[in-house]
């Protein structure tokens, strides 16, 4: 029989990522979540946590966490039958990992009336839409939007549409840069933002240009950022439709290259598992997603 006091605080671990942090938010003292962590590691007789910094899952600390998940929302389901189960009556916090692009542009508008309906709270966790998966795996969430099709055991995967990307940078920069007119031939020596090192969006779109060499890049961790610098003329990037049609309408921004999009798919991963919560958010963004996303 699972102690669920221990799990509360393995997941609390990982989910605040440290120890200090997870006592805070179970109310205990930080001597009391190292114990707990222990006792848990010598009832299943191996670590259940790598100490780094922050702490990460184990195998089986990643098995663990899984059932966690899914037993909150489980939990959640009981708790509408049987409302005397639920002492505090607290909303849930769910916790999703998307990425930034989502979150600036059209995931608000997509989930907050359910939010508001269900009495649900987000816990948000951000990954580039090529690797969001990898948190799920190590069963830090309970659900994910990302780039990849294939779901992890126990888990289904929907296809909500695409993000159309446009190659965007300033006037000034095209100026500069291509004085007389854009030249395909001169990108790798044209300094372009990307996300993070996970972010190899600039690199399929200069592939269907024929360049498949290095090129010259700003790091820029931050989807507000990167459009702040892209409009100040740093470089040139690839930009959510959804989020610069005001620039592109007066002129801030321009395509380096017209009518050449990208358009990159979102899935929406969850557990199979996961109670009427997941299946009904599911059901939701397949609803109000089409209204942002591309149909592909």
């Amino acid at each position: 029989m699972f102690d669920y006091k221990l799990l509360s605080a393995l997941a609390a671990v990982i989910e605040q990522a440290g120890f200090e942090r997870a006592a805070q938010v179970l109310g205990l003292s930080q001597s009391a979540i190292s114990q707990r962590i222990k006792l848990l590691e010598a009832r299943v007789g191996q670590p259940v946590l790598i100490r780094a910094n922050p702490p990460s899952p184990t195998d089986v600390g990643r098995r663990l966490l899984n059932h966690v998940q899914q037993v909150r929302l489980l939990e959640r389901d009981l708790q509408s039958q049987v409302p005397a189960l639920d002492e505090e009556g607290l909303p849930e916090r769910l916790r999703i990992a998307l990425n930034a692009d989502s979150l600036a542009t059209w995931w608000a508008g997509a989930v907050g009336a359910f939010c508001a309906d269900q009495q649900v709270l987000l816990d948000l966790v951000v990954e580039d839409q090529e690797v969001g998966l990898k948190r799920m795996r190590a069963g830090e969430v309970a659900a994910c939007l990302c780039g990849s099709e294939r779901p992890v055991a126990g888990a289904r995967s929907l296809l909500l549409g695409a993000m159309r990307y446009r190659a965007l940078a300033s006037p000034a920069f095209m100026a500069r840069y291509f004085p007389g007119g854009f030249d395909a031939a001169r990108l790798p020596r044209t300094p372009a933002l990307v996300y993070g090192p996970d972010d190899f969006l600039q690199h399929r779109y200069l592939a269907t240009l024929g360049i498949q060499d290095g090129f010259l890049h700003h790091l820029c961790p931050s989807s507000e950022g990167f459009l702040r610098m892209t409009e100040a003329g740093l470089g040139w990037g690839l930009v959510p439709e959804l989020q610069v049609r005001e620039q592109l309408a007066d002129g801030r921004l321009v395509e380096i290259s017209v009518d050449k999009p990208i358009d990159v798919p979102l899935y929406w991963h969850h557990w199979r598992n996961g109670g009427q919560l997941l299946s009904q958010l599911t059901e939701h963004l397949r609803q109000t997603a089409r209204h942002w996303l591309v149909p592909l």
